[in-house]
């Protein structure tokens, strides 16, 4: 839990400031209150918010309450998470952006990946032709793209916003320079990256204050990455992908700072300034299927998200799971996640390099001829060999099975409606937690590591592997920001989630909580998930490992290993009457922050 320094301290940092003051007055120490408690669902009209962190959210609902819209909001509400969440997200990385406009009733989206630098090919991270550890590729410049969060702000802001971009970065630019409390998740995550956080000087100065871990409670404060929003807000984003500030990307990239002694193997990557000053978002055409008469709309590739997304939904649309036991609802959730991974790993990719069959991953009859493979007796092996669209044909696998390929757990994802009923449905990344590791020095902001969402090599010899590196080219996501619909073409929800591949079925699963299984928002995403991503055995969270519902699934040949914890959502919910819900989660990363403009029961 956070909230900004200004006015707001801690009881912590007030007893850190009384006790600096030696025999100061006591009348003098800065006021106390209590700190706020994070709300993990909010109810209320003019607009909600809803995203990991209060201060963020509370950024978003100023905006709303001066007269911005949703997109005006979530460009103010990821900015302040580029301060609060830094190891998740910010202006050095990049995202998907979903957008409903209340007014044609139409849904568009922001392709805001990053991409390789024009000098890269398919043997990117092979070296001796074997591809080289992770870790050399996830903290080193090899592995950064090319920014594409600046570029999906002003994509966004241009098309549909009606604030100014330096107006919008005010609130984050103050939380950067007056600081935030320290929680214990910032603390954990910290701590889990201390050791190459401390071979990069600049990195270790901002985030190890002092030579330590930043101490719960304590203020935090970035005004590196104030002066640098100051720079955005007042040239434009423009002067990250050109200038000074362009050049010091490159540089650090190029060159990556590293400390004198350090024995860490760091590679540096071959970003250059043209490969910033040639950056673009992509427009891109949402996916759509229809599921229980509701138009589902989400992220077309360059992301996995709403292919993926979207075929399990045609998979399950043959069975009543409302009517289902616990048990069969999981083994056939289970079972649609397998088969649409096993698809995904063999068609999707940047379209730019690979046809990409979007239209026939999303048809019916495909799900159909692959929905027939589910068993209610027997759970599938994987890998599970992928299918064919252009060829649908009953329960036939088009090829050669492939291992699904890693991808990186670590994201932000929030959620935005209006009072005219505008709704964003916004994830960006810097992909691992903490991203290369690098900081920029003197910008306050951490580099991503992107590029490692490629395929080091193909997944197996004998399959084509569409997301291999390549110049220019986005590697593959499964960033699955989606926006439900009825009939009529009015807003039912909208949802997101942080967690890498997992991610596809943190939304499956949350939507199939609410749709079919009848659950609350705020409680589809606070329920026990499980994550089968077409491998060997199937990933739980605690209160699913420990339930009897994996011995009986068990019984028909599910395997399962224990993940701590899957995806941290967030979402907005219109109501019959008008009224919007903002949700989050309840527990996972220190539960979320959920936020209406004016409460109401």
């Amino acid at each position: 839990m956070r909230r900004s320094a200004a006015g707001k301290v801690s009881l912590l940092a007030v007893a850190a400031t009384v006790l600096s003051m030696g025999a100061a007055a006591p009348s003098k120490a800065p006021p106390v209150q209590a700190p706020p408690v994070k709300e993990p669902v909010a109810v209320g009209y003019g607009g909600a918010v809803a995203s990991v962190d209060a201060d963020a959210s509370a950024a978003g609902i100023e905006v709303l309450r001066k007269g911005g819209n949703a997109v005006d909001a979530a460009v103010a509400v990821a900015a302040a998470l580029g301060v609060t969440e830094p190891y998740s997200a910010g202006i050095g990385g990049g995202g998907y952006f979903v957008y409903y406009d209340a007014k044609s009733r139409t849904v568009r989206t922001i392709d805001g990946r990053e991409t390789a630098p024009r000098s890269a090919g398919a043997g990117l991270f092979v070296e001796n032709g074997k591809p080289i550890p992770f870790e050399e590729g996830q903290t080193s410049g090899l592995g950064v793209g090319t920014p594409g969060t600046p570029a999906t702000w002003k994509a966004a802001l241009d098309a549909w916003g009606s604030k100014r971009l330096g107006t919008l970065l005010e609130p984050a630019e103050r939380l950067a320079r007056e600081g935030f409390t320290v929680d214990p998740t910032f603390r954990a995550q910290t701590a889990a990256n201390e050791a190459r956080f401390r071979d990069f000087p600049a990195t270790s100065a901002l985030f190890l204050p002092g030579g330590q871990l930043p101490v719960v409670g304590s203020v935090f404060k970035n005004p590196d990455l104030a002066r640098t929003y100051e720079t955005l807000g007042r040239h434009g984003v423009g002067a990250l992908y050109r200038g000074p500030l362009a050049r010091d990307i490159v540089d650090t990239v190029r060159t990556p700072p590293l400390r004198e002694g350090a024995t860490r193997t760091v590679r540096p990557g071959d970003l250059t300034e043209a490969d910033l000053a040639a950056y673009r978002t992509e427009s891109r055409r949402p996916t759509k299927v229809s599921y229980r008469g509701l138009d589902v709309y989400g992220m077309a590739p360059s992301s996995s998200g709403g292919t993926s997304v979207g075929e399990a939904l045609n998979i399950l649309e043959g069975t009543d799971l409302s009517a289902a036991s616990q048990a069969r609802y999981l083994h056939r959730y289970i079972e649609a996640s397998r088969i649409a991974f096993a698809d995904r790993g063999r068609w999707v990719g940047d379209p730019a390099f690979e046809s990409v069959p979007t239209r026939g991953l999303l048809s019916q009859r495909f799900a159909d001829s692959r929905a027939c493979l589910i068993r209610d007796d027997a759970a599938l092996t994987s890998p599970l060999a992928p299918g064919d669209p252009a060829r649908p044909a009953p329960c036939a696998t088009g090829g050669t099975a492939a291992p699904t390929t890693y991808e990186g757990e670590n994201t932000t994802h929030l959620t935005v409606a209006d009072k005219w009923g505008n709704i964003v449905a916004y994830t960006l990344t810097i992909e691992s937690t903490g991203g290369s590791g690098i900081t920029v020095p003197g910008r306050g902001f951490l580099l991503n590591n992107e590029l490692t969402d490629f395929s080091f090599a193909p997944a197996s010899p004998a399959v084509h592997d569409p997301n291999l590196p390549g110049p220019g080219k986005r590697p593959r996501s499964s960033i699955s920001p989606t926006i439900v619909l009825d009939r009529h073409d009015r807003p039912v929800l909208a949802l997101g989630s942080p967690g890498g591949a997992t991610i596809i079925t943190t939304v499956l699963q949350t939507l199939t909580g609410v749709v079919d299984r009848g659950l609350p928002l705020v409680d589809a995403i606070a329920a026990p998930r499980a994550s089968q991503r077409n491998q060997a055995t199937t990933e739980l969270e605690p209160a699913l490992w420990n339930s009897p519902l994996r011995a009986e699934l068990e019984g028909i040949g599910h395997g399962f290993r224990q993940n701590p914890e899957i995806g941290a959502a967030t979402g907005v919910q219109r109501l019959p009457d008008g009224r919007w819900v903002a949700a989050a989660e309840t527990v996972r990363r220190g539960g979320g922050s959920a936020m209406v403009v004016r409460p109401a029961s």
